[in-house]
């Protein structure tokens, strides 16, 4: 009797622990993708500037 309830006890923890894995694993990918988010809008917003200031030197110069 007492060695099923251990069982139980053992059982219970090792699914709590499994679903830690899984939300701490989740807040992971979140914050990687948010990251990936950040970094393309700033490197949009580089690539935009680039292409503007390429056009202009490019009609200075007479192109």
């Amino acid at each position: 009797m007492e060695q099923e309830q251990i069982q139980r006890e053992h059982t219970e923890r090792t699914r709590n622990q499994r679903g830690e894995g899984i939300i701490s694993t989740a807040i992971a990918v979140l914050i990687v993708a948010l990251l990936g988010v950040a970094m393309w809008t700033g490197f949009s917003t580089m690539m935009t500037d680039a292409s503007q200031k390429t056009a202009t030197q490019i009609e200075q110069i007479g192109g």
